[in-house]
């Protein structure tokens, strides 16, 4: 089977929990989740931070439940506090 390629880009704190240039290949129709539980496993420095953060493709937030078809960038964006 065909797999595609998540590229992973981090900001805030979680980017430094992360290696730069940071790519996972899955399999086509893998949720968000899927990918981070992967993400999590590889780097469990940044489990906690993983749980908290946002996902993003481009400019939209995204589910954990969001599926990936082809080749894409998923954006971590860590919690952020205050007003």
């Amino acid at each position: 089977m065909t797999q595609i390629k998540i590229k992973i880009e981090a900001f805030g704190a979680v980017e430094r929990q992360l290696p730069e240039n940071l790519e996972m290949m899955c399999s086509p129709y893998s949720t968000v989740a899927q990918v981070l539980a992967q993400v999590r496993q590889d780097y469990p420095a940044a489990s906690a931070m993983m749980e908290r953060c946002a996902c993003a493709i481009g400019e939209d937030i995204i589910s954990r439940q969001t599926q990936f078809h082809a080749d894409t960038t998923l954006v971590l964006l860590s919690p952020v506090a205050g007003g």
